[in-house]
């Protein structure tokens, strides 16, 4: 296949899925698998596309993130308690991903290891939407440092590729008692650092695998992420408000044993 298709073709995969409680991560991996690519330098691009996603949520919730550098009054999300908040959110994930990055990468980035991580995902969602949690922070601006950190901790979840890190982040925001919209909302947000730092980290790793050569067909990738997250995270953020996350489980419970048995059967 052409590289440059291929690209296009992940870069909408990736933007589709990066927000959505299914995996954006594992479904690079069945799609690489289903293209026929693999190796360091389309491991890396899987990594560095999300860039393009990043930029989406950045775009759009761009008063936020301006407000962390230069606080209003009477916004409790802001200044040095909204980056507090998000530190706290990236640290767990963060110190676990360094301890374990290169296992993860050489055990779970399969398709096999992604259709459990994808069951697994769903019956934590069934799970929190029968529990049904009581909300008692229904903004950011209620947010408290004990929830941030908590989850974060469930963040850390999404380290298996293919439970997704908007599945842990929203479903543990909403364990921990934040509204579905404001843990959605949240979830959104607290992606940048943390997909930040796991693409810088990943670009330093895989320096001296990649060339100027390469920058065209990561180019394509990014900017199809980039507008394809845009979509997908305004259709989401209207989605979220009237349907739970139930739809999304059943997905996922569909497609596991697909990826099991046509995978292992190859």
């Amino acid at each position: 296949m052409n590289e440059y298709l291929a690209a296009t073709l992940l870069g909408l995969v990736e933007g589709i899925t990066e927000f959505l409680p299914v995996s954006s991560s594992g479904h690079l991996i069945i799609t690489s698998a289903l293209l026929g690519l693999d190796g360091a330098r389309v491991k890396t691009f899987e990594i560095i596309i999300q860039l393009g996603a990043i930029m989406a949520v950045v775009i759009l919730y761009w008063p936020k993130f301006w407000g962390l550098l230069f606080p209003k009054e009477n916004t409790y999300f802001s200044g040095v308690r909204g980056l507090w908040l998000l530190f706290l959110t990236s640290l767990p994930a963060s110190f676990l991903g360094l301890l374990v990055h290169k296992s993860i990468k050489l055990y779970l980035f399969n398709p096999i290891s992604v259709a459990l991580a994808l069951a697994a995902g769903a019956f934590f969602i069934l799970w929190v939407e029968w529990r049904k949690p009581r909300a008692t922070c229904a903004s950011l601006d209620t947010l408290t440092p004990a929830m941030a950190l908590g989850i974060g901790c469930f963040q850390c979840l999404s380290l298996w590729p293919g439970f997704s890190r908007s599945a842990a982040t929203i479903m543990g925001g909403m364990v921990l008692g934040a509204q579905r919209s404001t843990a959605a909302e949240y979830s959104f947000i607290a992606a940048v650092p943390i997909m930040m730092a796991a693409t810088a980290f990943d670009l330093y790793k895989s320096a001296d695998t990649l060339s100027t050569a390469d920058i065209p067909f990561f180019a394509i990738g990014l900017g199809v992420s980039f507008l394809t997250a845009i979509a997908a995270i305004k259709l989401f953020v209207g989605l979220v408000q009237r349907i739970s996350m139930r739809p999304f489980a059943w997905y996922r419970l569909a497609l596991a044993p697909v990826v099991f048995y046509f995978f292992n059967a190859a």
